[in-house]
């Protein structure tokens, strides 16, 4: 299962990410981005990650109101406190190439 990983959101200011940018991991393990990616979102999806190669974003419990086939999170910055950014992360599964 290949997971796309689509910013939604960024409260404050983040030095990495803007709305509409994505990276994915396909098959579960292999990073392909066009542009840097922050360790706060690696971080934010680490838990997450496997389960939704076999679990839907409803099952694993962090669907999206009115958006169930998206898992969604956040980066760990505290933005209120270190005033950087804080971004919304929308997560959704596609079959691998090698899954057909």
């Amino acid at each position: 299962m290949d997971l796309h990983v689509r910013v939604v959101e960024v409260r404050g200011r983040c030095p990495v990410y803007q709305e509409g940018d994505s990276f994915r991991l396909l098959d579960g393990y292999r990073l392909q981005a066009e542009a840097p990616v922050c360790m706060h979102a690696l971080a934010s999806l680490m838990p997450y990650y496997n389960a939704l190669r076999f679990a839907g974003p409803e099952e694993v419990g962090l669907a999206g109101k009115g958006d169930r086939d998206a898992l969604y999170v956040q980066c760990l910055d505290p933005c209120a406190r270190t005033g950087g950014g804080t971004v919304v992360f929308a997560v959704t599964r596609s079959p691998s190439r090698e899954e057909g």
